[in-house]
């Protein structure tokens, strides 16, 4: 077998630097601290530890410590981080590396000119791209990939300062900067990315195209060993990741005739040399037993380890001689950043959708799987009969899409609801439930109704509410319809129609001027004829008539307000629910040709009662009766008057 090691594998100028000043620091005997992990690399950390040093994740623990040194580790810190430590007083030695300073230098000038917008090409959440981002005296806009980028809209006629993050893939800044472009944007473009970076991957990208198989060492959160894995598995299907020459597979490189070794910038040279002193000790007898190695099919459920886990992309261990690639598309229906779902060390059962994409990767899939299971469940769901609950992932044109373990059921908008609903936007997000009326997932036909168990449910409401009800009792219910002629009041179970004349003891012009859907009202049955149910607001111990009889007794005088008028009277309200007729002819003495031309509704009179009818419950008045009555009287008066001067 014969084994390449890059030669630009392993420690660059920044990490280098920065890990001897520490080593440094800690022979002297004091306490040193490092600003974060001095490097993204979980051995060198750890024997950093042993030595004493302390890893500081905020400044602010520098309070309760020993005083000492602390180191500000290659990446870099924001510019409010050495004013925080000017205020704490705390001794520091910088390590920041020299390439990363010039990015701060950079975004820090250009800045400056309101008419600059600082592009930072990288990951936000480097610690490098943090950074450089707390070095602009504005907010710059920071971009990962090519996606994010083809959606950026930018009116303004801004000069935008392309800055990249040292350890950025070339490859991928080069195509960003050529969307920049093609968009006619007024750019600077400023390749920070490290010479030793770019080396290191131009490198990598050359000696993956000529092994069989590559190892790459590095830390699992270190991002340039990452963009190295990543340039790797697209050259070369067999491609590993590993941290530690502990977690080499020797089973997997046996019979390769040339395995390419590369590491990123925070790897140590003494573990890149045991893994090519591991590979070169292989025994024969190991080789030998390649032919018993692991093959894999497409379709085939494997369990496999996560290995590394992106915002868009899990790699995992399948026991293969290459690694399986589950995207985000394939994991989910439902847009996910995978670092929030999956973990390294997590089991996952997946399918083989692909053993070769054309790259030379196996692609997996997670929703395909949980689907098919989805899909099982469903039919037992089906055959059983069993109400089903699950959200509303989907409004669409013709019905609602909704998602039982990442299969989908269609339920057609003719059967989301008992009622017709013209819109069913009100729906999305909801938790419903439903049953499956129509199972045929060979053609892609999975049916949902929740029309049937509403109308399931109101039935059984029906049922109870007619075996407790009875007329004369009063009930509670909700205002469902209001129409011209009445309201219909949900009883729970039922509809009930409460008439306009049913609604008060007094007049009622218009019911929508009384009630609106959602009022809640108590009634009672008045009747009921089959499961039709009248109901009522005319409540006897509120009956106006009772006592009218002696309260607007023939020859009473009363006053009350004209209620509405018609060309052959007005009708005065006397009090709520008990109106009397004024007839045109006895609205005066003199004749009145209608009565509007006298009266105007609102207006309070006052009349003498000529009549009244308990039996058809009608009262007349007379304004004319009132003012003879009164002539009389003043007749009577005069002569009186007349007598007594004579005597």
């Amino acid at each position: 077998m014969e084994i390449k090691v890059a030669k630009n594998a392993g420690f660059c100028f920044g990490v280098k630097r920065a890990v001897e000043l520490v080593n440094k620091l800690s022979s002297e005997g004091k306490p040193v601290y490092t600003y974060g992990e001095i490097i993204h690399n979980e051995s060198v950390v750890k024997e950093l530890e042993s030595k004493g040093v302390k890893v500081v994740n905020d400044l602010d623990e520098l309070r309760n410590l020993e005083k000492g040194t602390l180191v500000i580790r290659s990446h870099g810190i924001p510019k409010a981080d050495y004013d925080k430590l000017s205020e704490l007083g705390t001794k520091y030695e910088d390590a920041t590396c020299p390439f990363v300073k010039k990015i701060h230098k950079l975004a820090r000038e250009y800045s400056e000119d309101p008419n600059n917008k600082i592009v930072i090409i990288g990951s936000k959440h480097h610690p490098e791209v943090i950074g450089i981002r707390g070095w602009c005296l504005t907010e710059p806009v920071i971009f990962e990939t090519v996606e994010e980028v083809l959606n950026y809209s930018e009116n303004s006629d801004k000069k935008h300062i392309i800055l990249a993050q040292t350890t950025f893939n070339l490859n991928k800044f080069q195509d960003i900067v050529e969307i920049f472009e093609k968009k006619r944007y007024y750019s600077i473009v400023l390749n920070t990315i490290c010479n030793a970076t770019s080396a290191r991957q131009t490198e990598t990208e050359k000696l993956a195209g000529e092994a069989d198989a590559m190892i790459v060492v590095g830390g699992k959160h270190s991002s340039n060993t990452q963009k190295l894995y990543n340039i790797c598995i697209k050259k070369c299907v067999d491609t590993y990741y590993i941290q530690t020459p502990d977690d080499l597979d020797i089973r997997k490189l046996r019979l390769f005739r040339c395995v390419g070794i590369t590491a990123g910038a925070s790897t140590p040279n003494n573990i890149i040399e045991e893994v090519r002193t591991r590979m070169a000790e292989m025994s024969f007898e190991e080789m030998l037993e390649e032919s018993l190695k692991t093959t894999r099919h497409n379709g085939e459920v494997v369990e496999g380890t996560v290995i590394a886990v992106k915002e868009d992309e899990i790699i995992l261990n399948i026991g293969y001689k290459a690694d399986g690639i589950l995207t985000k598309n394939e994991y989910s229906n439902t847009p996910t950043d995978l670092t929030t779902v999956a973990k390294v060390g997590d089991k996952m059962e997946v399918k083989v959708l692909k053993l070769n994409d054309g790259d030379g990767q196996v692609l997996l899939t997670y929703k395909r799987l949980a689907a098919e299971k989805g899909n099982k469940r469903l039919e037992d769901a089906y055959n059983n009969k069993e109400v089903l609950k699950a959200k509303v992932s989907q409004v669409l044109n013709g019905g609602l899409s909704v998602v039982v373990d990442e299969a989908r059921v269609f339920i057609p908008a003719s059967l989301v609801s008992d009622t017709y609903e013209k819109n069913l936007d009100k729906y999305a997000g909801e938790e419903i439930e439903f049953v499956i009326s129509e199972f045929n997932p060979k053609k892609r036909r999975v049916i949902g109704d929740r029309k049937q168990i509403l109308t399931a449910k109101k039935n059984e409401l029906k049922k109870a509410l007619f075996e407790k009800l009875a007329v004369g009792q009063v009930v509670d219910g909700t205002v469902k319809n209001v129409t011209d002629f009445g309201a219909f009041i949900d009883l729970g179970g039922a509809d009930g129609l409460l008439h306009i004349s049913e609604m008060s003891w007094g007049h009622i012009e218009n019911p929508k001027k009384v009630f609106k859907v959602g009022d809640m009202v108590k009634t009672f049955v008045k009747d009921i004829q089959g499961e039709k149910i009248a109901l009522s607001l005319k409540f006897e111990d509120q009956n106006p008539w009772a006592g009218a009889e002696e309260k607007f007794a023939v020859g009473t005088i009363v006053s009350g307000k004209v209620a509405r008028m018609t060309d052959f009277g007005a009708f005065i309200e006397l009090e709520p629910g008990v109106d009397a007729l004024l007839h045109v002819s006895q609205i005066a003495t003199n004749h009145v040709e209608k009565p509007s031309d006298v009266l105007k509704t609102g207006e309070e009179v006052t009349a003498k009662v000529v009549d009244f009818n308990a039996e058809t419950k009608k009262i007349s008045l007379s304004i004319k009766a009132l003012l003879a009555g009164a002539d009389e009287n003043e007749e009577k008066a005069s002569e009186d008057s007349e007598e007594n001067q004579a005597e």
